[in-house]
């Protein structure tokens, strides 16, 4: 299998300000999204992974292809969903689509063709001769959308696909971008600062921290990665074993009709259950959020701990 994406010791710099890196890691086939704070490199990674900008140092693969800033052969390889408006004023929709096309080097006629195909797909078939100047915040994305899937990419980049959207259009436009990998297998790196997004439409995540590796894997990794706490029910009362948690200096906390029990090693809570004369009936680790485990992550980078990275 081809990775989306590899990258080896790739950094960028502003001057003597390095924004980026150093990177080492490789985002798996598949839908990925890529998080982190503002300021955190996202930008700056997208744009040097569709060829806008140059790595200051390393090697960068995009469906193993390496990136060359200003190469179109690996653009027609890739869709993309940028950030805010960017439309062109003063075109229909079906012009729209079809000049996205041609931008990578589909014959008009084909471009024409699978315009109308597209606006179909994220049904706006009804408002393609309409002015996209007029169209709604939620329709111009739909647009953006159909833009990017014009020329049949095998990976389609997204930038904060549901920026202002109402909560509707935001499961409409979710959905359809769930369905392209789903149903139409395509490959997906969306950047955004909704973790429901990510939950929704990925399976795996890479989040950015002051331009380094935060944490990167399944989401089902990432939480458990983040895992410190373990949810325990005993034979005998939870004051027993509470106090001798609090003898041993260990965060407890109620969480009806368990205990919730802050170490990091299954081991040790037999361990605290056995010393405190009891016997377990009931011991598994607490689920984290997403967000929380994002939180966490963040946290730890910021820290200078080290970066889960599966």
């Amino acid at each position: 299998m081809t990775a989306m994406v590899e990258l080896e010791g790739v950094t960028k710099s502003y001057g003597a300000e390095q924004a980026l890196g150093p990177l080492d890691l490789t985002l798996p086939e598949g839908a990925v999204g890529l998080l982190g704070p503002n300021g955190a490199g996202k930008s700056t990674l997208l744009r040097i992974l569709l060829g806008m900008m140059p790595a200051t140092t390393g090697t960068v693969r995009v469906l193993g292809e390496d990136v060359r800033a200003g190469s179109t052969g690996l653009r027609r390889r890739i869709g993309y969903v940028p950030e805010g408006d960017a439309l062109f004023p003063g075109l229909t929709g079906i012009e729209a689509t079809t000049y996205a096309g041609e931008l990578v080097g589909m014959r008009r006629v084909d471009a024409l063709k699978r315009a109308h195909e597209v606006l179909d797909y994220v049904q706006l078939g009804e408002e393609r001769y309409r002015f996209a100047d007029a169209y709604s915040t939620g329709m111009k994305q739909r647009l953006k959308l159909a833009q990017g899937l014009v020329h049949d990419p095998e990976l389609l980049v997204l930038d904060e696909p549901t920026e202002g959207v109402d909560p509707q259009a935001r499961r409409h436009l979710l959905d359809l971008i769930a369905a392209l990998r789903t149903e139409h297998g395509m490959q997906l790196l969306v950047s955004t600062h909704l973790l429901p997004d990510v939950e929704r439409v990925c399976q795996s995540a890479l989040v950015l921290n002051e331009g380094r590796v935060a944490a990167l894997g399944t989401l089902e990794e990432l939480r458990a990665t983040s895992t410190r706490a373990y949810f325990v029910r005993t034979n005998g009362p939870h004051e027993q074993l509470a106090a001798h948690l609090d003898a041993r200096g260990i965060k407890w906390e109620r969480a009806h009709p368990n205990l919730r029990v802050d170490v990091a090693d299954a081991r040790q809570v037999v361990n605290l259950v056995r010393e405190a004369g009891l016997v377990l009936r009931h011991l598994t680790p607490v689920t984290l959020s997403l967000e929380e485990a994002f939180e966490q992550a963040v946290g730890r980078s910021a820290a200078g701990g080290a970066s889960p990275v599966a």
